[in-house]
Parts: structure tokens; C-alpha cells; sequence
């Protein structure tokens, strides 16, 4: 199939405010590529509606009635065919962002993102890429204040243990935000070798995306001195 031919990334739109889905459904609508599947206006509907057209990226709000947007990316991000989230949200900062992506959501866009953005996000998530830079990332990290963060740490560090030498160094250059081709660069190896290592950095630690590898690797303090 060519691209040309490929089919458009269906996109399933989860909003309380029927209003923004609408917004946000005539946008994603015209843009070439994309197909809006359905519309859900709480997180039990959006299981509801990903059971019945399995879409590749779910366009997820925080807050709402029934259930809010934090247990249904857990709940969605759980399963073995799992869809591409995106957090939609008025804060940059939130504890309950944070949460979304440890929990396996590819980034969060604002809802005062442009309408380009948020369509060429929507692109970038389906093809696997996240739509978070390490930036803010970091800055997300910094301003939400965590409680646990001793256990989180010593939870961590537990897990980075789990990698060999070679991999830990991926994931601490994958926490600082490196392109693969960075990384390859750096450790003198070939970017698919690379990719290799992502990929079995993803299975031992039963992660989803390269955001989570950031944040693992930060929690476990691997980022502190850079």
C-alpha cells in the first residue's frame, strides 16, 4: 500500500465539553490523513467506544464526570492492543499530566495549542514518536511537588538495575532527550543498533514509549548531574 493509499489514522476525540469535541471534530475532520471515529464524553464511554472502533490515537481530556481521563488512559494503556494517547489539558503543569504519562500517554497538548499543531501531534503520535519534548518534561517534573519521592526513587532504581551497562546508557541519553541518531553518535554505534536498544529497554522495563524511559530514568536520579 502507498502512502497515498495508506489508511487515515482514526482518531477517537474524549472531552465532558461538548462544545470543544465539536472544535476539536471539525478540525481533525478536514485535516488529510485523519478520520474522526467517534466522540466520548467520559472515560467509560471511551472504553465503550475504543471496543468498538479500536482507534489508532485517542485525543484524552483530564477532568471529567463518571471517569476522568487519568484511570481510562490507565485502563486503555493496560491492554495489549493498546491506542496512542493524547492528554488534553489547560495546565502545563499537573500532577495528574504526570500521572497520564507514567501510566503510557505519548505527550499532552493544552487546548489553546494551534489547530496545526494539534493535527501534525495527532500525525506524529501514530506513527509512534511522542509529542513531549524532554524540556518539558523536565520542567513538568520540577513543578509538581511528589510526596513519595524516596520510594519512587529507590522503586526506580530497582528497575533501571534491570539493564546492562550498554542500555543504561540509552535510557540516560534517552532521558536528556537525544534523537537515536544522537545516541548513536555518542556511543559510536549504529542507529539501528540503537533502536535495538530502545526496544529491549522498553521490554525489561514493561514500558510503552521513550517518555516513560525519561521519567524512569530522572525518578532514579540518573539525570540529576546533567
Amino acid at each position: 500500500m502507498t502512502d497515498s493509499q495508506a489508511a487515515p489514522v482514526g482518531v477517537l476525540i474524549v472531552d465532558d465539553d461538548p462544545l470543544v469535541r465539536a472544535g476539536l471534530a471539525m478540525m481533525l475532520g478536514g485535516a488529510p490523513g485523519l478520520r474522526v471515529l467517534a466522540e466520548a464524553g467520559d472515560g467509560r464511554e471511551a472504553l465503550t467506544l475504543t471496543d468498538r472502533h479500536s482507534p489508532d490515537v485517542v485525543l484524552m481530556d483530564i477532568r471529567m464526570p463518571v471517569m476522568d481521563g487519568l484511570a481510562a488512559t490507565e485502563a486503555l494503556r493496560s491492554r495489549a492492543r493498546a491506542p496512542e494517547i493524547i492528554v488534553l489539558t489547560t495546565f502545563d503543569a499537573d500532577d495528574h499530566v504526570l500521572r497520564a504519562l507514567r501510566a503510557g500517554a505519548a505527550g499532552f497538548l493544552l487546548k489553546d495549542t494551534p489547530p496545526d499543531e494539534i493535527v501534525s501531534s495527532v500525525l506524529r503520535v501514530a506513527q509512534g514518536h511522542p509529542v513531549l519534548s524532554s524540556a518539558v518534561t523536565r520542567r513538568l517534573i520540577a513543578r509538581v511537588a511528589e510526596s513519595d519521592h524516596d520510594r519512587r526513587r529507590a522503586g526506580a532504581r530497582s528497575r533501571m538495575a534491570l539493564l546492562n551497562s550498554r542500555e543504561r546508557e540509552v535510557a540516560i541519553a534517552v532521558g536528556q532527550g537525544r534523537s537515536n541518531a544522537d545516541i548513536a553518535a555518542l556511543l559510536f554505534l549504529s542507529v539501528p543498533t540503537i533502536k535495538t536498544h530502545v526496544s529491549s529497554i522498553l521490554a525489561k522495563l514493561d514500558l510503552n514509549n521513550r517518555v516513560q524511559i525519561a521519567l524512569l530514568a530522572h525518578d532514579a536520579g540518573l539525570l540529576d548531574d546533567d
